[in-house]
């Protein structure tokens, strides 16, 4: 990682959602799979409607045939048709909301694979420049919310376009002046719709990058919740999380409540229609114009008309919900990725960097015609100053960065000519904050080669100095670390990170500053490990400790992004330059 970039302190502004269509395109791909069982919801929603549509016809046909004549006979008959029609319609509208929860599930389960596997291949500076919290929130809350939309909102939606069809079919073939009372309200509802969705649309993704800044923020000072006690910031933490929290909560505010408004604007709108029904087709029924019975279908008819019609405004709103949240999937799925084609070709561990410049921001250089050489099995220090290039180079070298100027070779070969998993493949890299996994301690191990069999774990322990406390360990190598490898001392992290880079085996080792955390005592064990570890490797070591590196083959002492002295300790100490007085400063003064 770049030094002195955190992940947690980056906070995106929120953007309006820019193409509805192809993001609702790129939705309807992930379903593809299941085309088929969707054709099949969708007949049996559209059968599904038709019955619920059926339902006040047989009704007012009562009214008319049976209950209006007091003619009872055959009533049961049609009596017991409304019930198998009702019966029907909820039997297939679970049936349909089974299948749909299917569908949905394995959608998002597929959209989230591609997402967390898009994490696994971006470049380093993209984590650079995104807060984890944020990236956790994409892979969650938004995922989430598409899933959640597609559950509620797609046979809904079916089923409201059918129905709304339908019963203005029914509504037509029954009384055109009667339809066109029912159908008053749709150029106020489309208007309405329009206008408040041009706002949620924007609300909902304010409202998702709020909540994933405060995840971000949340995050980090869990995980630095011992900083935060140390220097006594809890009130200032406290502060900073309430703004932070009181922001998403504003902007939440504004999201829903302009979705919620659509319910009782609608109820409002319904009634008046449910009453201008009623005052025509009395009118009708008095002037002997229409039946009562058909008065009655239509005052159901427009129940079932205008409830799609209030759905449809409604999913409409929800949807926003959703396609934002969809947008900030598929912005991280459209990140370029790292071109892992290259050759494939062993390394040997020659390795030649020249005239090499570079930059994280453009006209900020950090490192300035850099000329390294190191060759098969050779031991290479790099030292100087906080913020002189060490750490970057490293980078250059495992190309979590590319270089703006200048060539890296290994084997004389350019690096991105070498395919990205060959060329770290057979790069160790131990660095001064070891990460372990939550699992057992032989896991952990194992991650250097997943293959390695338990006796090549033994041994690469006994190598790296571990064993022993291992040994020691409640349960052994079976013993399970919590996450980050909390439960055990930094030095015995570290020397959990050597065996398992011994049992990776690489041809090129890169030690950052991987004994500067540790106690004397703790460093010898370490720097025995390291020892096995760099045997017929090459090494290069960044090192706060000079002692760790007075037998290097080659020192290299930088300043401001610039190499300003080279030879082994015996040359650069003749010199009587900055290296004499870094090892001068640690030890003859002390």
């Amino acid at each position: 990682m770049r030094p002195g970039m955190g992940r947690g302190r980056f906070e995106k502004k929120a953007q309006k959602a820019t193409n509805i269509r192809q993001t609702l395109k790129r939705l309807l791909t992930y379903m593809k799979k299941a085309k088929y069982t969707m054709l099949f919801v969708t007949g049996l929603v559209i059968f599904s409607s038709i019955l619920n549509v059926l339902g006040p016809y047989f009704i007012g046909r009562a009214v008319d045939e049976y209950l209006y004549p007091k003619n009872l006979n055959g009533f049961s008959n049609l009596l017991i048709l409304l019930a198998c029609v009702y019966i029907s319609g909820a039997l297939l509208n679970w049936i349909t909301s089974y299948l749909v929860v299917g569908v949905s599930q394995r959608t998002v389960k597929d959209i989230r694979k591609d997402l967390f596997s898009k994490l696994q291949v971006l470049p380093v500076k993209f984590f650079d420049s995104h807060n984890d919290g944020d990236l956790v929130s994409r892979l969650t809350n938004d995922v989430d919310n598409i899933s959640n939309t597609l559950n509620q909102s797609l046979t809904q939606l079916i089923s409201s376009l059918v129905t709304l069809v339908a019963v203005f079919v029914m509504m037509v073939f029954l009384d055109i002046r009667l339809t066109l009372v029912s159908i008053l309200s749709i150029p106020f509802v489309i208007i309405l719709t329009q206008t408040i969705a041009s706002f949620t649309r924007r609300y909902f993704k304010d409202k998702m990058v709020d909540l994933g800044n405060l995840n971000a923020f949340t995050e980090e000072n869990i995980s630095g919740q011992k900083v935060v006690l140390a220097y006594g910031q809890e009130e200032d933490v406290i502060k900073e999380f309430m703004i932070k929290n009181d922001k998403y909560r504003k902007s939440a505010i504004k999201a829903e409540t302009l979705t919620s408004i659509m319910g009782p604007i609608m109820n409002f709108t319904n009634n008046i229609i449910y009453a201008l029904i009623a005052l025509v087709g009395g009118y009708m029924v008095v002037n002997k114009m229409t039946s009562v019975g058909v008065v009655v279908i239509f005052i159901n008819y427009s129940r079932q008309f205008s409830r799609p019609i209030n759905q449809i405004a409604t999913l409409y709103n929800t949807i926003q919900s959703a396609i934002a949240g969809a947008e900030r999937v598929f912005e991280i799925l459209d990140k370029p990725e790292e071109l892992y084609e290259g050759d494939q070709a062993s390394i040997e561990g020659h390795v030649h960097i020249e005239s090499l410049d570079f930059s994280y921001e453009e006209d900020k250089p950090i490192l300035k015609d850099i000329n390294m050489k190191a060759s098969k099995g050779e031991m290479i220090a790099i030292v100087g100053p906080t913020g002189a290039g060490k750490t970057t180079i490293i980078n250059l070298l495992t190309r979590f960065y590319d270089v703006d100027r200048g060539q890296i070779k290994i084997d004389d070969k350019l690096i991105s000519d070498i395919g990205l998993n060959e060329l770290r493949r057979q790069l160790g890299i131990v660095l001064q904050d070891t990460y372990l996994f939550k699992g057992t301690v032989m896991d952990n191990i194992r991650y250097g080669n997943p293959d390695a069999s338990d006796e090549d774990i033994y041994r690469a322990s006994k190598l790296s100095n571990a064993h022993k406390f291992i040994h020691r360990l409640p349960e052994g190598y079976s013993t399970v670390l919590s996450g980050e490898g909390f439960g055990i001392s930094q030095g015995q992290r570290q020397l959990i990170a050597i065996a398992r880079a011994i049992l990776a085996d690489p041809k090129i080792l890169i030690l950052d500053e991987a004994t500067s955390s540790v106690d004397t005592r703790t460093e010898k064990h370490i720097q025995e490990g390291l020892l096995n570890l760099m045997k017929g490797r090459t090494s290069f070591v960044i090192a706060h400790r000079l002692s760790t590196i007075k037998s290097a083959d080659q020192i290299y002492v930088m300043d401001d992004g610039k190499i300003i002295e080279k030879g082994n300790h015996k040359d650069l100490m003749s010199l009587n330059g900055h290296y004499h007085d870094m090892y001068t400063t640690q030890f003859m003064v002390s």
